[in-house]
């Protein structure tokens, strides 16, 4: 079968078998481990991983995908193919007994974050996770105080997970190659959160607030929502910029903020800035 890439899903499928190799080498895998795969496209990776032995579980979008790696996977009774859009996906439904699932995938770029965000909704079932991301994701997500990439997405998921980005995947490792470098980052959610945080939605309203005019100091992007007294208070000068200050500060200034300050619509907050 022959699949012409679609844009729609994001579609840019792995065929570099170095870099195969090395997300493989990465993984630590043991046999009956219960994986899932997210977008497999043509089975690139799907392929060497039931080669070791393991209970894999794939979610695909592309219906024309689907009937492909049926056909070509028929003879793999460790394999089951779900038909299914990853944002909208029961992930919990997977586990059996008290198990985890380990989670991998080559991620569309236009949906990543939410689904980040959507599996970390799910974390408690949740081992690790190994994604391939555009590599200026990978380098956002892990970035540290005082970074230029440090941003809205560095603090929420490092709230969420230990993060680790392993290796830079040219673009020429794909077909069609995309425009930009990708990278390869490690999850593994946080069996406890690394701070203490009251309510996970003032959190992230505060972290929004506070990089939503990256070169405002904390007096003027919190103004609304924390007096800069109170931030004195903390210990936290309010003269810093959003980009030094770290998760354990932005717990605390968040746990300021009461529950009634919360409206509908800071709930509704856009991950996907810097």
């Amino acid at each position: 079968m022959t699949h012409t890439p679609r844009k729609r899903f994001g579609q840019n499928f792995l065929h570099d078998h170095n870099i195969i190799y090395n997300i493989l080498s990465s993984l630590n895998t043991k046999p009956n481990q219960h994986w899932v795969e997210i977008g497999p496209g043509m089975g690139a990776l799907t392929e060497p991983l039931l080669a070791l032995g393991l209970q894999l579980e794939v979610v695909e979008l592309d219906r024309d995908l689907v009937v492909y790696l049926k056909d070509k996977f028929k003879h793999h009774t460790q394999l089951q193919i779900h038909s299914a859009d990853a944002l909208k996906f029961d992930f919990p439904s997977l586990v059996k007994y008290d198990e985890k699932l380990r989670i991998i995938g080559n991620l569309p770029y236009n949906i990543s974050t939410p689904l980040m965000f959507h599996l970390l909704d799910n974390a408690a079932c949740i081992e690790d996770m190994h994604f391939m991301l555009q590599k200026e994701v990978v380098d956002r997500i892990c970035a540290a105080p005082g970074s230029k990439k440090y941003g809205r997405l560095s603090v929420m998921m490092q709230y969420y997970c230990a993060t680790e980005h392993l290796f830079d995947v040219p673009p020429e490792s794909f077909d069609p190659a995309p425009k930009v470098m990708s990278a390869i980052v490690r999850l593994i959610p946080h069996q406890q959160p690394p701070v203490a945080v009251n309510n996970i939605k003032m959190l992230n309203r505060v972290v929004v607030q506070a990089f939503s005019q990256r070169r405002k100091t904390l007096r003027n992007s919190l103004k609304k929502l924390i007096e800069e007294d109170a931030i004195v208070a903390l210990g936290i000068d309010p003269n810093l910029r959003a980009e030094v200050i770290s998760l354990a500060d932005f717990a605390r200034l968040s746990n300021l903020l009461r529950e009634k300050d919360l409206t509908e619509e800071d709930a509704e907050l856009d991950l996907n800035g810097n």
